[in-house]
C-alpha cells in the first residue's frame, strides 16, 4: 500500500475528496520542504496528513507572496491573501472551497481543535511581505516573525501532542518557530536580497558597518565584506540563543512525536554550522547540509520509530 495511502488511514480521513485534498498537501511538502519532509517521516503516520496540511497551507500562502512569475503587483498578492483568509474562515465554518489546501488544513483545525487567530497571525504577516521591504529594529521584525514563524510552532503543538500542560509547551514551541526562520533568514539573505528584502534588523547590522547597500555589493561582487561576516556571527549567535530556549520543549512533546522534531531541529541548527563553516560567505551562495549528515541524524532515528511501531503492531497479531 503506499505510503499517503497508509497515512490517510491511520488518520481516519475516509472521504475521498479529502483524502485528495491531503495528498495535494503532501506533495507540497515532499517537493518544497526537503527537511521538514524527511522530519515527518518520523512521526506516527496517523499524525502525518495533519502536519502536511499544516505546511501545504503555509507554502500555499508563501507562494502567493514570492512567486514572481505570474506577474501580479504587490497590490493584487495582498488581494488574492485576502481572498485566502476569506475562504480560509468560510471553510473553519464548514463551507466548502475550492481549494484542497484550504479543504485539508480546516478539516485539521477541526480534528485537532487548533486556534484559529493563529491563521488570522500568520496572514498579517504574509501581506506583510507584500509592501514591507526591511525591518529597522530586531521589535519590528519580531513581529513579523510571531506571524510568519511563532504561530506555526503553536499550530502544529496539538498535531504532536505533549505530556505536560499544552500552555506550558507553547513558549518552547513558538521559539523553535522563530529558531528556523532566522536560520533561513541567515542562510537565503542573498536571495531575499534578490526579491527586495532584508530580514536582517536593520539597527544589529548597523552595529557592525553593515546595510543593505554593502550586502547588495556583496551579492554583485560575490565577495563578502569583514563587517557582513562580523554582522552574520553576531546573528548566528543569538539564533543559537534561540534554539536553546526552545531545547526545553522537546522532552515536552508525546513521545511520539520527539524523534520526529528533534531530528528537524538538529538539522536546521546544523545550517548554522555550515553558515559558520563558510566563514560567512552566504550572500552569495546557498549553504545546505550535507546528504551525509542528514542521513546520520536521521536514519538511526528512523530505525528506532520503525522499530517501535513494530513493537506495537505484534501484540495485534497473536
Amino acid at each position: 500500500m503506499p505510503t499517503r495511502q497508509a497515512e490517510l488511514d491511520a488518520a481516519g480521513i475516509t472521504d475521498p475528496a479529502l483524502r485528495a485534498a491531503y495528498t495535494t498537501c503532501r506533495e507540497l511538502n515532499s517537493a518544497h520542504g526537503r527537511t521538514y519532509f524527511l522530519a515527518t517521516r518520523l512521526l506516527s503516520p496517523d499524525r502525518r496528513p495533519a502536519i502536511h496540511a499544516l505546511y501545504g497551507f503555509a507554502r500555499y500562502a508563501d507562494e502567493i507572496v514570492d512567486d514572481l512569475s505570474d506577474g501580479r503587483d504587490a497590490e493584487a498578492r495582498a488581494d488574492a491573501l485576502d481572498d485566502l483568509g476569506v475562504d480560509l474562515v468560510a471553510a473553519f465554518d464548514g463551507v466548502a472551497v475550492e481549494s484542497p489546501v484550504i479543504t485539508a488544513v480546516a478539516d485539521t483545525v477541526r480534528r485537532y481543535g487548533i486556534d484559529r487567530t493563529l491563521f488570522a497571525a500568520f496572514l498579517t504577516s504574509m501581506r506583510m511581505d507584500t509592501h514591507v521591504t526591511g525591518y529597522p529594529t530586531a521589535a519590528h521584525l519580531g513581529r513579523y516573525v510571531y506571524g510568519s514563524a511563532a504561530v506555526i510552532g503553536l499550530q502544529v503543538l496539538p498535531v504532536l501532542g505533549t505530556v505536560v500542560p499544552r500552555t506550558e509547551a507553547e513558549g518552547p514551541a513558538a521559539a523553535l518557530g522563530v529558531a528556523f526562520q532566522m536560520t533561513n533568514f541567515l542562510r537565503d539573505v542573498g536571495e531575499d536580497l534578490d526579491r527586495g528584502r532584508v530580514y536582517l534588523p536593520a539597527d544589529e547590522l548597523a552595529a557592525f558597518g553593515v546595510d543593505r547597500e554593502l550586502l547588495l555589493w556583496c551579492r554583485r561582487t560575490r565577495r563578502t565584506d569583514r563587517r557582513v561576516r562580523r554582522a552574520l556571527a553576531h546573528l548566528v549567535a543569538t539564533t543559537r540563543a534561540t534554539y536553546r530556549r526552545a531545547a526545553p520543549g522537546v522532552a515536552m512533546l508525546h513521545p511520539a512525536s520527539r524523534d520526529c522534531v528533534a531530528c528537524a531541529f538538529t538539522l536546521y541548527s546544523d545550517i548554522l554550522d555550515e553558515i559558520v563553516a563558510a566563514d560567512y560567505a552566504v550572500v552569495n551562495r546557498r549553504v545546505v547540509v550535507p546528504n551525509r549528515r542528514r542521513a546520520a541524524v536521521a536514519l538511526p532515528r528512523l530505525v528506532r520509530a520503525f522499530g517501535a511501531r513494530a513493537r506495537q503492531v505484534a501484540p495485534e497479531h497473536h
